[in-house]
């Protein structure tokens, strides 16, 4: 059978704002990197308006000694050309900080030149069911950066109460850890750190990957829309 999970436990989210740290804590603490998740939380970089990026939490991983890959879908900050031969992508994205002056624009990209400075590497590969089966056969969990509301096919949310209103709602990111797929059921394994989350009334639950796969490309509009694979140093060696 074409299957493979990881074993990958993780904490639920302390409030709202906290499902990226969460995540990342998980996936430390995969690799026996035992750092507290209050310690996570407290030392990731976050957003003005709450919440985080993945390029942030990979920042963090970055500092702390791990390689660290985002596979990006966000066309907001990168160009597809970008990734056709050899391309600065540094300079790419300092040029492009002339035009486009929105705040929330700015601190995401000045954060990925931070990962690019820092070793981090971004690739723009096709996402689909290969790629999660590659990434999770090298035994890597993927935190991904996706919409929530797709996710959980349940109505969009007013941020400042954090309410399902059908109406009077947006759309809402999120974080989980894809640690498992099974091809021959068409399945994604979840590692969700929202405790009560509309799919189930626990943290780990299955997904069929083209949910999955529609709910990454659709977190571009929460400036999602990623992949963030981290990697101690000595990993597989």
């Amino acid at each position: 059978m074409d299957a493979k999970t990881l074993s990958l436990d993780i904490h639920a989210q302390p409030n709202d704002e906290t499902c990226g740290p969460t995540c990342l804590q998980a996936v430390y603490q995969y690799y026996d990197d035992n750092m507290s998740l209050d310690q996570v939380i407290s030392e990731v970089k976050t957003l003005k308006g709450g919440g985080t990026l993945a390029v942030m939490l990979g920042n963090h991983a970055l500092a702390r000694g791990y390689d660290a890959t985002i596979y990006t879908y966000n066309l907001h900050m990168f160009d597809p050309t970008w990734f056709q031969g050899e391309v600065d992508l540094s300079a790419k994205l300092t040029e492009q900080l002339k035009y486009k002056t929105a705040r929330k624009f700015q601190v995401a990209a000045d954060s990925y030149l931070k990962f690019l400075s820092l070793g981090g590497q971004i690739k723009f590969q096709e996402l689909n069911t290969k790629l999660i089966r590659m990434l999770l056969n090298e035994h890597k969990p993927i935190l991904t950066g996706l919409s929530a509301t797709y996710l959980y096919n349940c109505a969009r949310e007013i941020g400042e109460t954090n309410t399902y209103h059908d109406i009077q709602g947006e759309p809402t990111g999120h974080f989980v850890v894809v640690h498992g797929y099974d091809v021959t059921n068409k399945v994604a394994h979840i590692a969700d750190p929202l405790e009560k989350n509309p799919i189930s009334d626990k943290q780990h639950y299955r997904v069929s990957l083209q949910r999955l796969i529609n709910s990454i490309l659709l977190g571009i509009v929460t400036y999602d829309a990623n992949l963030l694979v981290l990697t101690p140093k000595n990993h597989g060696k």
